[in-house]
C-alpha cells in the first residue's frame, strides 16, 4: 500500500482482505501452471469422520515444486459454499502485491467462481508453504508445502540429498472449523486442540517413510498448525539445520527442533544406525497437556521394529529461546542477490521510528477476539487497498492504531488498523507477547531481520 510519500502497513490481529489486479510475469523465467479445485471432502485424520477442504482432492493439499525465478501461475476453483483466500507463505511478489493473500490486499474467490494467482519466486530458495487465511479454513484443510530449488548454477551449500521429503506438522481439532468460529463468536476461546498431525495423518494412522543405509536426506518441516508451537525429532538420529524460512544457515547439528506456527526449516538426516525402524515424533510445547504423533523412519533393509522409549522432548521455554539464537544466517552460502536498497549492517542502520506491537485477547460484544495493541482489527466495506489508492475519504484513519500499547490500558475495541511509515525507511518493530500463549507473527510481503530476544519486557 504505497502513496508518493508513504507506506501503509496493516496490523491485524486477524487475518487480513485483498483485491485483484493485473499482475505480469517476468520474462524469460520458466512458468509452472497449476489447476486448482477446491472442495469440501471426508477425512479421518483423528479416526473420526469429519469435513475437510481438500485441493484436487489430496489432504493436505499438492507439493508446488519450484526453482529460484519461476513464475507460478495457479488457477483456483472455489467449490465452497463460502468466500475463499490462501496466503503463499514466504513467496513475495515483489511486482504486484494483490496476490499476496492476505485480508485487506486480496479479495477472496467467490463461491462457484476461481481466480488465477500470479506469482514469481524472485531470487528465492527454500522452504514454504501455502494456507487459507479466511474463516478458520485453516482448521479443515487446504495448506500444502512449497519448496523452491536454487538454479543449477548456483552452489548450494550441501551435497544433494538422496530425496527431498516434506512434513507437514501441525495441531488439529475434531471440531469442524465452523462449529470453532461460531465458538469465538460466542465469547469462548477454541481450547486445547485433540491431536497433531504428520502430513494428515494422526495417531492412529501412522505414516512410513523408507531410507537407505549410509544416505543423507532433507526434510522440509512446516508448522501448518493454528495455535501450539511443535518439537520434531527423530529417535537415534541427529538433525542438521540447514535452512530456515528461505535462507541458508549455518549448519548445527541438534537433537531435536521446535516448530513454532508459520514457521518452515530444513534438516539433513543421515542413516547412520543400525538398519531397523525408529520413530519420527512430534509433540506440543508449551503445554501442561502434552500431545504426540509418530511417523516411522524404516530402514530399506530394517531387520526389525522400533523400539525402545520414545524421546521426550524439552520442558523449558528457555531451551527454546536457547535454541532461537543459536541459529544463524550463513552468509557466504549461494551467490550474491539483487537488493533495490543495497546491504546494510545492522549497527549501522539508520532506525526512523521503533513500533512496540503487544499482543492482548479479550471479549468483544460477547465475542472472543485478539488485538494488537488494544486494537482487533476489522475489515471495512471498502477494501482498504482501494481506498487508499482512489484516495476515498472516511474507509480508515491513519494512526487508528498507535505505535505502542498505550500507558494505560484501555478496553479491547475494534477498528480498520492502519499505521504508517515513510517509504523506503528502517523500521524497528518489538513483538511483545504479555499472554499466557505462545503468539505468532506473519509480517506479510516484508524482509526482516531478528535483531534480538529474551524473556521480559523489552527495554531500549
Amino acid at each position: 500500500m504505497r502513496t508518493k510519500n508513504c507506506q501503509l502497513l496493516l496490523l491485524s490481529a486477524a487475518v487480513a482482505l485483498l483485491c485483484s489486479a493485473a499482475v505480469f510475469v517476468s520474462a524469460g523465467n520458466p512458468i509452472r501452471n497449476f489447476d486448482w479445485t477446491v472442495t469440501y471432502g471426508e477425512i479421518q485424520p483423528l479416526g473420526v469422520k469429519q469435513r475437510g477442504i481438500l485441493i484436487n482432492g489430496k489432504f493436505p493439499g499438492p507439493t508446488i515444486q519450484a526453482v529460484t525465478n519461476d513464475n507460478l501461475i495457479i488457477n483456483v476453483h472455489n467449490h465452497l459454499d463460502e468466500p475463499f483466500l490462501i496466503s503463499w507463505s514466504g513467496i513475495q511478489n515483489r511486482k504486484n502485491s494483490y496476490v499476496d493473500g492476505v485480508y485487506g490486499t486480496t479479495c477472496p474467490i467467490p463461491p462457484g467462481q476461481n481466480y488465477t494467482y500470479k506469482l514469481q519466486a524472485k531470487d528465492q530458495i527454500g522452504t514454504f508453504y501455502y494456507f487459507p487465511s479466511l474463516a478458520f479454513h485453516k482448521a479443515a484443510g487446504g495448506f500444502g508445502a512449497i519448496n523452491v530449488l536454487s538454479r543449477p548454477m548456483i552452489p548450494v551449500p550441501f551435497a544433494p540429498p538422496a530425496d527431498d521429503i516434506n512434513f507437514l506438522v501441525g495441531d488439529w481439532y475434531r471440531t469442524d472449523h465452523k462449529a470453532l468460529r461460531a465458538k469465538l463468536d460466542r465469547g469462548h476461546k477454541i481450547g486445547f486442540p485433540h491431536g497433531v498431525l504428520i502430513n494428515g495423518h494422526g495417531p492412529h494412522s501412522p505414516p512410513t517413510f523408507t531410507f537407505q543405509s549410509g544416505k543423507t536426506y532433507r526434510l522440509r518441516v512446516t508448522n501448518v498448525g493454528l495455535q501450539n508451537s511443535l518439537n520434531f525429532r527423530i529417535q537415534g538420529h541427529n538433525l542438521k539445520l540447514v535452512e530456515v524460512e528461505g535462507t541458508h544457515t549455518v549448519q548445527t547439528v541438534y537433537s531435536s527442533l521446535d516448530v513454532h506456527v508459520g514457521q518452515s526449516l530444513s534438516v539433513l538426516v543421515t542413516a547412520d544406525q543400525p538398519a531397523k525402524d525408529y520413530r519420527i515424533v512430534v509433540s506440543t510445547r508449551f503445554a501442561k497437556k502434552v500431545l504426540t504423533s509418530t511417523a516411522t523412519l524404516h530402514y530399506q533393509n530394517s531387520d526389525g521394529p522400533a523400539s525402545g522409549d520414545i524421546p521426550n522432548s524439552p520442558k523449558k521455554i528457555s531451551w527454546s529461546i536457547k535454541q532461537a539464537l543459536s541459529i544463524r544466517t550463513n552468509s557466504t552460502a549461494s551467490a550474491a542477490r539483487p537488493n533495490p536498497q543495497g546491504s546494510y549492517h545492522y549497527g549501522q542502520v539508520n532506525i526512523t521510528r521503533t513500533i512496540i506491537l503487544q499482543s492482548a485477547a479479550a471479549q468483544v460484544d460477547r465475542k472472543q477476539r485478539y488485538g494488537i495493541n488494544g486494537v482487533s482489527f476489522v475489515h471495512p466495506d471498502t477494501p482498504l487497498k482501494l481506498a487508499d489508492h482512489f484516495n476515498i475519504p472516511g474507509v480508515f484513519e491513519v494512526g487508528s492504531i498507535p505505535y505502542a500499547p498505550p500507558a494505560q490500558p484501555r478496553k479491547l475495541h475494534l477498528n480498520a488498523s492502519v499505521m504508517e511509515t515513510d517509504y523506503r525507511t528502517f523500521v524497528e518493530i518489538v513483538f511483545q507477547n504479555r499472554e499466557k500463549i505462545v503468539q505468532t507473527y506473519h509480517i506479510n510481503g516484508h524482509s526482516f531481520w531478528v535483531a534480538g530476544m529474551d524473556l521480559g519486557v523489552w527495554k531500549p
